[in-house]
């Protein structure tokens, strides 16, 4: 018999295409990636790492959901932790393979299969530093000419590995907007 809880109900559905912000900043978190650097977006992903050590300082209040539909923030950093770390994968794929399609991912079922929802906030913000320190460490080893390397999902979208990078850091930003504002 399972003493673990419910899961809780996945956080909202998300159908959009968010490649539109490498073409103009978001009007919800105002992030503007579309020009950034590879030295911008690894400098991004350190810092925003370290702000996420503050919002699940609290373990209590990183557990809070705002409303039923929407995540924790500690929901929000295991996902975060996670994009950093598949964005690492994915970038791995791109530097060694010609072109590869990435394998898709559906962040509420991993959110509800990893259980989010349980995992300690002092872990998660150790894990999500880790994880957005390699990929920040790998993202500033590359040389101008791996920056053109290509990768496509599987629904069309295609990317260099700059406009990767820039797509990776919008959903961080994003994320940390979505807890402190």
């Amino acid at each position: 018999m399972n003493d673990l809880p419910s899961p809780p109900a996945p956080g909202q559905a998300d159908d959009k295409d968010w490649t539109w912000v490498l073409d103009r900043p978001c009007p919800d978190c105002g992030a503007d990636v579309g020009a950034l650097t590879i030295d911008e977006v690894a400098a991004l992903n350190r810092s925003n790492a370290a702000a996420w050590a503050d919002v699940l300082a609290d373990p209590a209040a990183a557990r809070v959901r705002p409303a039923p539909d929407v995540w924790s923030p500690l929901e929000y950093a295991a996902h975060v932790r996670d994009v950093f770390r598949l964005f690492r994968e994915r970038l791995d794929l791109m530097l060694g393979e010609d072109d590869p399609m990435f394998a898709n991912w559906n962040p509420n079922e991993t959110a509800e299969a990893e259980r989010y929802d349980l995992q300690d906030p002092a872990t998660v913000a150790a894990e999500l530093s880790e994880a957005a320190n390699r990929l920040a460490d790998r993202f500033g080893s590359l040389s101008p000419d791996q920056l053109e390397r290509p990768g496509r999902r599987s629904d069309g979208a295609s990317f260099s590995v700059l406009s990767f990078a820039r797509y990776e850091i919008h959903d961080p930003l994003h994320h940390l907007w979505d807890v402190t504002q």
